[in-house]
């Protein structure tokens, strides 16, 4: 018989908008600052022309968005038998079950997240799910936690059923 299908958590499409939102905001205020900062510099050069203003800021905004729309739903968590995979724009890692001992919900800024303790004493913190304020919420997150213990504790003290 073949092995249970991995669990997958992802950010929510609320979560990803507004982290695009964030990194395009910030990107605004990058684009903006530098502008500003180049007409003091150069008082002589006239500035640059009125349109500039409001494209410096939807630009980037628009761009962050789509960048988090794009990376954000390959972040996340794949929970199988042979432990959990957390995946993220910037890399892969894998914590296998023998080495968890603990996992819980925290709150961690303005966040609830789902941290995993492992047997070095180090603790990883999953990339999803989590919940928060505004477009951070995720009305479903007390049930994937919910997921993620009982997987957790199906295969710290017994196996999962075949």
């Amino acid at each position: 018989m073949e092995a249970a299908s991995p669990a997958t958590f992802r950010p929510t499409w609320q979560q990803v908008l507004g982290h695009g939102l964030y990194l395009g905001a910030l990107s605004a205020v990058a684009s903006v600052t530098t502008a500003l900062l180049v007409t003091l510099a150069w008082p002589r050069a006239g500035g640059p022309p009125g349109w500039m203003a409001p494209a410096m800021v939807l630009v980037p905004t628009l761009i962050g968005a789509v960048l988090g729309l794009v990376t954000g739903r390959r972040i996340g968590v794949e929970v199988g038998a042979r432990g959990i995979r957390t995946s993220s724009a910037l890399g892969e890692s894998v914590a296998p079950w023998h080495r968890v001992v603990d996992l819980r919900a925290e709150r961690r800024g303005r966040r609830n997240v789902v941290s995993v303790y492992l047997d070095s004493g180090a603790s990883v913190q999953l990339h999803a799910p989590y919940s928060g304020g505004l477009f951070a919420a995720d009305p479903q997150f007390e049930l994937k936690v919910f997921a993620l213990s009982h997987l957790w504790r199906s295969h710290r003290f017994g196996g999962l059923p075949s």
